[in-house]
């Protein structure tokens, strides 16, 4: 086996929309596919073809039977014997569709997407690092979230299923971390060492000038010419801090509409349900339409348009990003990319790795004070600096985050993945 002209399965509970991990794991393929590999696609929920593909429901983590077991396993008192035969059961179920897949495509490399990082379907990590050693699967483990930085994960009935397999200490794993924080936290808490590969997006080719297919695109939202759209490209969920985001679109001196293209994620909906009722208080527009808007173009059931996320991105005037916590931020990079202001946290990850290389944003610690709101009274009104902002934070970009450091971080991964197993 050589590293030229692989067969790499990716595995995931999900590959498909546009959340962070899907997103990222799709450059990858882009990458890869260009190096000249095959790349084929395990997961529970997929948008792939079929030819390239197995989709299997119990690896998706809103699969009822795996809904359940995180409830036993993370909001109750113990753990019951049951709960473990029903975890064993599916792990067995899993691992056999696993070897599957496998066998179907003639995999030669794996790589897991988030599945062996955090536990949001404990039967398929363990059913993947029991295949792992069996077959001696040459893997790649990106890591895009950790157990211990979620904080409900922090009460547990799964300690064994934890240091088992999320992540598996296993040195013929090749482990990715999408940050400096997370490689450390890793090798304290696991002795593991692992590759940094930050999140990236291609501004080696910029985005398409504005076509035409998304003019309509404020009138369907209910705004005026003279409205202000904020957008907030994140999935509804507590740490994203969309209050924030809500709050400054009453406070600045301008009618602003707070647009949210993604839906709520796998914690539930309860947080959507407070930022309505706060934004109906506020006299703020929250514009909640997941529905509309996909990683690309098409049509709704009905017939009506769904839009790209990178048309919302066009058409916005401002971006928000109050997260408190983020593993890198697909957010940011997506702001850049599309050249649009920007006001976010000064979330650790940021401040670490990202802010030292000198991009022009506006950030706030903690809440919005008034010097945040002047500068972004400024940024809005004023045109030209709002191009010389963007126009530097493009360059930047394309220095530290963009394709060629994707392709030549992977070209290493693969030949040391290979070379790994001899």
């Amino acid at each position: 086996m050589n590293a030229k002209d692989l067969r790499i399965g990716f595995i995931s509970t999900r590959l498909a929309g546009t959340d962070g991990v899907s997103l990222e794991t799709f450059k990858w393929v882009e990458i890869l596919r260009e190096m000249g590999h095959e790349c084929f696609f395990f997961a529970g929920e997929c948008d792939q073809p079929e030819d390239c593909s197995m989709v299997v429901e119990e690896a998706h983590f809103r699969h009822p039977q795996v809904f359940e077991l995180n409830l036993q396993l993370f909001e109750r008192q113990r753990r019951t014997p049951a709960t473990t035969r029903a975890i064993q059961e599916l792990r067995a179920t899993l691992r056999q569709s696993l070897a599957e897949f496998v066998a179907r495509f003639r995999i030669d490399m794996i790589i897991v997407e988030n599945a062996l990082s955090i536990p949001m379907n404990i039967p398929l990590g363990l059913a993947l690092t029991e295949l792992i050693v069996e077959q001696d699967l040459c893997t790649i483990a990106h890591h895009h979230d950790f157990a211990w930085e979620r904080q409900r994960f922090a009460l547990h009935r799964a300690d064994d299923y934890l240091a088992a397999a999320f992540p598996p200490p296993m040195e013929k794993i090749l482990h990715v971390t999408i940050n400096s924080y997370a490689a450390r936290q890793l090798a304290h808490r696991t002795g593991m060492r692992s590759t940094v590969v930050p999140n990236v997006m291609n501004f080696e080719r910029p985005p398409a000038q504005p076509d035409g297919y998304a003019d309509d695109l404020r009138e369907m939202l209910g705004l005026d010419d003279q409205d202000y759209l904020l957008l907030q490209p994140t999935r509804v969920v507590p740490r994203k801090c969309i209050e924030v985001s809500i709050q400054l679109a009453c406070w600045l001196d301008a009618p602003c509409s707070v647009l949210i293209p993604h839906g709520v994620g796998d914690e539930g909906v309860e947080y959507q349900d407070y930022l309505i009722r706060l934004a109906k208080t506020m006299g703020v527009p929250l514009l909640l339409a997941a529905d509309r808007f996909a990683a690309e173009r098409g049509q709704t059931s009905s017939g009506e348009k769904i839009y790209a996320l990178a048309d919302a991105y066009q058409q916005a005037n401002l971006v928000t990003y109050p997260s408190a916590v983020e593993g890198f931020g697909n957010a940011f990079l997506e702001a850049i990319f599309y050249k649009k202001p920007l006001v976010m946290s000064g979330y650790e990850i940021f401040k670490t790795d990202i802010q030292p290389k000198g991009f022009d944003v506006v950030v706030f610690e903690g809440f919005i004070n008034d010097l945040t709101l002047q500068r972004l009274q400024t940024v809005l009104l004023d045109d030209e600096l709002v191009e010389l902002m963007t126009e530097r934070n493009y360059e930047l970009a394309r220095r530290h985050y963009s394709y060629p450091q994707l392709r030549a971080l992977l070209s290493d991964l693969v030949t040391r993945g290979i070379k790994r197993l001899y």
